[in-house]
C-alpha cells in the first residue's frame, strides 16, 4: 500500500520526539502537559524519587464472566475485545467449532453484551446459521480467514460516516483486511483487496498478522494506528499509521524500553503474542498495552496433569501471562516494568500454553472502577473470560512507605487554576505539595510549609495551600512539582 503523505510525517516526528526522549537525549524544554491527566506509568514527569518508588498495581479477579461452552465456540475461544459503546458494552470473541488450520471455516465471530460491564449474555441474533439453526450469537460465520482475528472498535474520528462508525480488522496469511459496520453487528468488507499486506513490512519477518492485530482512531497524533504481529524467531509487535484507514505507510517495528530511573536501556527480548495496546480513556495521549507474553517450551503441568484437566493435545507445554507496556507515540513502547501483571493463578488450568490472554481495551464498570478481561483455560472445556478490577487510574503509583519520601517532576508548564490529585493515604500518612520555579526555589505560596496536608482515599481531590495564592497566575509558566509523601501512594494528577 502506498503511505498517506499525512500519516508518514506525522510518525515520523513522534516518532524522533519519542526516540530523542528514550535515548536520553538531553530536554531543554519544558514539558507541556496542559490540563492532561498524567498516570504514574513511566518516567516521563519524573526527575527523582526519594524513598519512594514506582509500585505496579496487581489487578484484582472478579470471576468467570463468560463460559465458552457452546459447540460454535469452542475450546479455542480468544482474541476477545470488549467496547463500552455509550450505556452499552459489546464483547467480540473468536469461536472454532472443530479445531483446524488458522483461518479456517470452522472459526467463527461471537458477540456478547452488558449493561454494566459485568453482567454479561450472549444474545440469540439469528444472522447465521449453526447446525441448521440460527439460535445463537454469531457475528461472522465463515468468513475465512477473517474470522481467525476478528477486532473490531469503535471510530471516534471527527466526522466519521454513520454506515462506518464501527471498523475492524481481521486475516492472517500475510493479508490484513478492513471491515466497516454500522451497527457492531452486520459486517462488510472495506474492499476486496487488503489493507496492509507483506508488502508493508520493510524487514524480515514471518508469520504476519497470526495474531489478535487492532486498529483505532488516536485523537492525540491525528490518525490511524494498527498495531499487529510480526515474527522473526521472536514474536514481536509492529505499527503503521493511516489518514483515511484505506491507505497505510509501511511499518516500523516497535521498540521495548526499560527505564527504572537511571536512564532507558532496552528491555530484554521477549515473546510478545498480543499486544492489546488502546489509548487509556482518562487520559487518552497514553496507550495502555496490557500484553501477552509468551514462553515457548516453558512446560509446567506433566503428562498426568495434562489428562486430568483434559487440555488439547500439545496445548500444555508452554506458559504464557500477562504484562503491562505503555506509548506515548511513536515505536516504543515503555517496559518500566519488566515482572508479569497479572500471574498465571492456583491450579494446573492455569499454566497450560495461550491461556491468560488479556482481550483488547480497558473499561470503566463503576464510579470508581474499571476492568479488564483475560482468557483463561484454554484448550480445556471449562474454557471462559474472567474480569478483573482497578481503581480508576490505578495501573501504578508513586508509593511511600512508613518513612516520609519526595516525588521531584521535570520542569513543566500546565494550563488551569487548580490541581487535582487521585491518591490514596493510610489513616497514619499523608502528601504535601509544593511548587517550585524552574530551578528548583519553592514558590510564595506554594511551598511545602504552605501546603495542607492530604490523607484520605480519592479518586479526584483537589490539592489546596493555606496561603490562598491563586495557582492560575502559574499557568503557562516553566514550575515543577515537589510531593513529599508518607504511607502513601499518588496514582495520577492532573492540571484544569
Amino acid at each position: 500500500m502506498r503511505p498517506s503523505l499525512a500519516g508518514l510525517t506525522l510518525g515520523w516526528l513522534i516518532t524522533l520526539s519519542i526516540v530523542a526522549i528514550a535515548e536520553g537525549e538531553p530536554r531543554t524544554t519544558p514539558l507541556a502537559i496542559g490540563t492532561h491527566r498524567e498516570l504514574f506509568v513511566d518516567q516521563y514527569l519524573i526527575e527523582q524519587l526519594k524513598n519512594v518508588r514506582l509500585q505496579l498495581h496487581e489487578p484484582r479477579d472478579e470471576g468467570v464472566v463468560i463460559k465458552m461452552d457452546n459447540k460454535w465456540e469452542g475450546l479455542h475461544s480468544g482474541y476477545s475485545t470488549v467496547i463500552r459503546d455509550g450505556d452499552l458494552f459489546r464483547m467480540y470473541y473468536r469461536g472454532i467449532s472443530k479445531p483446524g488450520l488458522d483461518g479456517s471455516e470452522n472459526e467463527r465471530t461471537c458477540y456478547a453484551e452488558s449493561p454494566d460491564g459485568i453482567h454479561w449474555t450472549k444474545p440469540e441474533l439469528g444472522l447465521f446459521e449453526f447446525e441448521g439453526s440460527s439460535a445463537n450469537n454469531l457475528v461472522l460465520d465463515k468468513a475465512a480467514p477473517i474470522t481467525h482475528n476478528f477486532c473490531p472498535f469503535i471510530d471516534t474520528r471527527p466526522g466519521v460516516p454513520a454506515e462506518e462508525r464501527y471498523k475492524a480488522v481481521g486475516g492472517t496469511g500475510h493479508e490484513l483486511f478492513g471491515l466497516l459496520s454500522a451497527d457492531g453487528l452486520h459486517w462488510k468488507k472495506l474492499r476486496a483487496e487488503p489493507i496492509l499486506s507483506s508488502a508493508d513490512v520493510p524487514f524480515p519477518h514471518a508469520h504476519l498478522f497470526d495474531s489478535q492485530n487492532l486498529v483505532f482512531w488516536s485523537a492525540e497524533e491525528q490518525c490511524y494506528l494498527c498495531y499487529f504481529r510480526v515474527w522473526d524467531g521472536l514474536r514481536r509487535i509492529a505499527r503503521s499509521t493511516s489518514a483515511d484507514f484505506r491507505t497505510w505507510t509501511p511499518a516500523v517495528l516497535m521498540r521495548q524500553v526499560h527505564d527504572d530511573g537511571s536512564g532507558p536501556q532496552p528491555a530484554p527480548a521477549e515473546n510478545i503474542y498480543t499486544n492489546q495496546t488502546s489509548p487509556y480513556f482518562r487520559a487518552p495521549h497514553i496507550s495502555v498495552a496490557i500484553a501477552a507474553r509468551f514462553f515457548e517450551g516453558r512446560q509446567v503441568l506433566t503428562e498426568d496433569q495434562a489428562r486430568e484437566i483434559d487440555v488439547s493435545a500439545d496445548f500444555f507445554k508452554d506458559t504464557s501471562d500477562a504484562v503491562l507496556m505503555t506509548t506515548r507515540g511513536g515505536d516504543v513502547y515503555d517496559r518500566t516494568f519488566l515482572e508479569g501483571y497479572i500471574k498465571p493463578g492456583i491450579g494446573p488450568r492455569n499454566w497450560v500454553s495461550r491461556t491468560n490472554y488479556p482481550a483488547l481495551n480497558v473499561v470503566q464498570t463503576g464510579p470508581h472502577e474499571m476492568s479488564l478481561y483475560l482468557n483463561h483455560d484454554y484448550a480445556q472445556p471449562t474454557a471462559h473470560l474472567r474480569r478483573y478490577s482497578l481503581r480508576l487510574d490505578g495501573f501504578s503509583s508513586v508509593r511511600a512507605g512508613a518513612s516520609a519520601g519526595e516525588l521531584l517532576t521535570k520542569t513543566l508548564t500546565f494550563s488551569g487554576g487548580e490541581l487535582a490529585m487521585n491518591f490514596a493515604t493510610s489513616a497514619g500518612g499523608g502528601m504535601r505539595f509544593e511548587i517550585q520555579d524552574a530551578s528548583g526555589q519553592p514558590l510564595p505560596g506554594f511551598t511545602l510549609a504552605d501546603s495542607r496536608e492530604q490523607i484520605g482515599n480519592e479518586i479526584e481531590r483537589v490539592v489546596t495551600w493555606n496561603s490562598g495564592a491563586k495557582l492560575a497566575d502559574l499557568a503557562g509558566k516553566p514550575v515543577k512539582l515537589r510531593v513529599v509523601l508518607k504511607d502513601a501512594d499518588l496514582f495520577a494528577i492532573q492540571f484544569r
